[in-house]
């Protein structure tokens, strides 16, 4: 179990400093209920799901009141609904691998738990409280801009009257006869449930953007907005 917790902490990008916290994080009440002496009150990660909830909700309005300043509540409420959603912290947890690490009781086990949605991003959310409570806000903080702010860019908040930056940049690109986007993955570092991606694009061949990201996907999006923007502001070269 060490090895395993190891692991996961450098996929979270935080080491902590007690394991319990995490450890129960992990724990399924199917785990827990099978474990816990009659009598004895159960250690899952109930409680922490109702944390993690109010911390990630407040970490995510944080940073969207930060990053983007003219935005409305409307915008912003719009935007913190994809990153809190059931569906986005489903993805995390599956970007991290985070199934192999449950801690389930036999029937949760042989019923498929590893992959089911809402447990996932239930351990999700328990894992942010899991780091607040071990360290305070920063740490839950960084996991929340790394894993699922990060994820989300794909989606971005910048770009005026849409969110698809490479649809974008090909119909600027179209406008203003330019070469089509193209795209090529340049590296990608990182274990099998952690990877991280580094991908180019390029118009031409004079512009050209890398930019990473936790899937190929999000790099690629990613990498068309730096063009998208250097196109817009005339800062191409050439």
């Amino acid at each position: 179990m060490a090895a395993d917790i190891a692991a996961l902490e450098a996929a979270l990008g935080y080491e902590f400093r007690a394991r319990e916290p995490l450890i129960r994080a992990l724990t399924h009440k199917s785990r827990a209920y099978e474990q816990t002496p009659p009598g004895e009150d159960q250690t899952d990660n109930e409680q922490f799901e109702f944390l993690g909830d109010a911390v990630l909700g407040f970490v995510v309005s944080d940073i969207l009141v930060r990053r983007f300043p003219s935005y409305r509540e409307g915008q912003l409420t719009k935007l913190r609904a994809q990153l809190v959603s059931a569906q986005h912290l489903h993805e995390v947890a599956v970007a991290l691998g985070l199934g192999e690490f449950l801690l389930l009781g036999r029937g949760e086990e042989m019923s498929g738990g590893r992959e089911k949605k809402a447990l996932l991003a239930d351990a999700v959310e328990a894992i942010i409280a899991a780091a607040y409570l071990d360290g305070g806000i920063d740490p839950a903080r960084r996991i929340v801009e790394r894993h699922v702010i990060g994820e989300i860019e794909s989606l971005d908040f910048a770009a005026p009257g849409g969110n698809d930056h490479k649809s974008a940049l090909q119909q600027l690109a179209q406008s203003r006869k330019l070469p089509p986007p193209r795209y090529a993955i340049v590296r990608s570092n990182g274990p099998e449930h952690a990877k991280v991606f580094t991908v180019e694009a390029r118009i031409g061949p004079d512009l050209v953007s890398q930019a990473e990201g936790p899937s190929k996907k999000s790099a690629s999006q990613r990498a068309a907005r730096i063009l998208l923007e250097q196109l817009l502001s005339g800062r191409q070269r050439g």
